[in-house]
C-alpha cells in the first residue's frame, strides 16, 4: 500500500508545475537507432520507410537477423541478438525503434524493456510481486543512455505495411502542431482494472486551461472526434471504430495481456494503433493490477505537454516497465515548439 500511495502522489509536486513549463528539448532523429530484422521482409519494409520519413542516419539503421513470427525469444536467443545490435549502435544513440510486432517478449520481459535494460529477471515477476523500478520514471533527463545506461525502445508494431505506414505518417504529421483535443479518462465498471482511476482528478486539474479533460463513468467512449488521450481499465474496449484520434494521440487499456500483440486472449494494444492512435502500451505477462506496471496518466501527459517525444513521455510514465511493451511512432512530438517560437 505504501508503494501505491507513493505512485499515486508522485506528480503532486512535479507534474502540476509542469503543466505550463518552458519547452523541453526533445529527442532528435539523429539520436534514434532503428533496429530491423533482416530475416523479416515486413520489418525491412517498415524500417526503410521509417528511416526515410524521419531522415534517420544510415549508420543508425541496425540490422539483426532471426526467424520471424514467433512471439517469444529465449533469453539466450535474445542475448545474441542484442549483442549484435549493441555492436552496431553508435555511442550518441539514446533510444531505439524496433520494426516488428512479434516477437514481443523475451522470457518474462517485454522485448522493448529487454532492449532497454538487457535481459534480467529482476525486471519481471510472477503475479503481484513488484519488480525493479526504472530510473527513467518521471525523469527530466534528455540523455538516458549517457546518464542512466539505458536506451528506451518502442516497437513500430503493425500487421501490414499499410498499417505501419499510416502510423508513421500520423506521427510525422503530429510534430509541432500543438493540437487541440480532449483527454478522456474513463472510470469503467471493471473494478480490478480501475486502479488508475484515483489519478484522474489530478490529470483534470493539471490540464485546466491547457487541454480539455473529461472524466467519465463509462465502459466505452463512442462518437468522439477529438481524442488526444484515452485511458481506461478494460480487457476489451468497444466503440473504437466510432472514434477519431488526433495525430499524436495516446491511448491504452489497463489489462493483463494487452501487450501480447499478435495473439492475446484479451484486446491487443495494437487495436488502438489500428483505430488511429499514435502510441499505446500493454503488458506481455500477467502483472496483476499493480499500478506501477502501467502508465501513470498524469506523468505521461505532463512530459508530453512539455514537448517530449512519444517514446520519452511514455517511458517516463511507467515506474516498473519490465513486463510492458511500448508501441507506436517513437519520435511523434505534437507539443514540441518550433525553434524561436514563444
Amino acid at each position: 500500500m505504501r508503494e501505491f500511495s507513493a505512485w499515486l502522489s508522485v506528480c503532486l509536486g512535479v507534474c502540476l508545475p509542469a503543466a505550463l513549463p518552458p519547452a523541453a528539448r526533445a529527442l532528435e532523429s539523429s539520436q534514434l537507432a532503428v533496429i530491423v530484422n533482416a530475416s523479416d521482409p515486413l520489418s525491412v519494409q517498415i524500417g526503410e520507410y521509417y528511416a526515410a520519413r524521419r531522415r534517420i542516419l544510415f549508420q543508425n539503421v541496425i540490422r539483426v537477423a532471426f526467424p520471424p513470427g514467433r512471439t517469444t525469444l529465449s533469453s539466450e536467443e535474445f542475448g545474441a541478438i542484442k549483442a549484435s545490435a549493441d555492436a552496431q549502435t553508435m555511442p550518441h544513440v539514446q533510444a531505439l525503434a524496433l520494426t516488428w510486432a512479434a516477437p514481443y517478449r523475451v522470457d518474462c520481459m517485454s522485448i522493448t524493456s529487454a532492449f532497454a535494460f538487457g535481459f534480467d529477471p529482476a525486471w519481471c515477476a510472477e503475479g503481484c510481486r513488484l519488480t525493479r523500478p526504472s530510473p527513467y520514471f518521471n525523469s527530466r533527463t534528455r540523455l538516458p543512455a549517457a546518464e542512466l545506461a539505458l536506451r528506451p525502445a518502442m516497437a513500430i508494431a503493425a500487421a501490414s505495411f499499410e498499417e505501419a505506414k499510416a502510423l508513421i505518417d500520423r506521427g510525422v504529421a503530429a510534430d509541432e502542431t500543438l493540437p487541440a483535443g480532449t483527454a478522456y479518462l474513463l472510470g469503467a465498471s471493471d473494478v480490478p482494472r480501475s486502479v488508475r482511476d484515483p489519478t484522474y482528478p489530478l490529470v483534470a486539474r493539471m490540464l485546466r486551461g491547457r487541454v480539455r479533460a473529461r472524466v467519465l463513468a463509462a465502459d466505452a467512449l463512442r462518437d468522439a472526434a477529438d481524442v488526444l488521450f484515452y485511458f481506461i481499465g478494460r480487457d476489451r474496449v468497444d466503440g473504437l471504430e466510432t472514434l477519431r484520434f488526433v495525430p499524436g494521440a495516446i491511448a491504452d487499456h489497463l489489462t493483463s495481456t494487452g501487450g501480447q500483440l499478435t495473439d492475446s486472449a484479451q484486446m491487443s494494444a495494437m487495436r488502438w494503433l489500428e483505430a488511429g492512435a499514435t502510441g499505446s502500451y500493454g503488458t506481455v505477462v500477467e502483472p496483476c493490477n499493480v499500478p506501477q506496471k502501467f502508465p501513470h496518466p498524469a506523468v505521461l501527459i505532463a512530459h508530453y505537454l512539455r514537448g517530449d517525444t512519444l517514446i520519452e513521455a511514455y517511458w517516463k510514465s511507467v515506474a516498473m516497465p519490465g513486463q510492458g511493451v511500448f508501441i507506436g511512432e517513437p519520435l511523434a512530438a505534437p507539443f514540441r515548439r518550433r525553434a524561436g517560437a514563444h
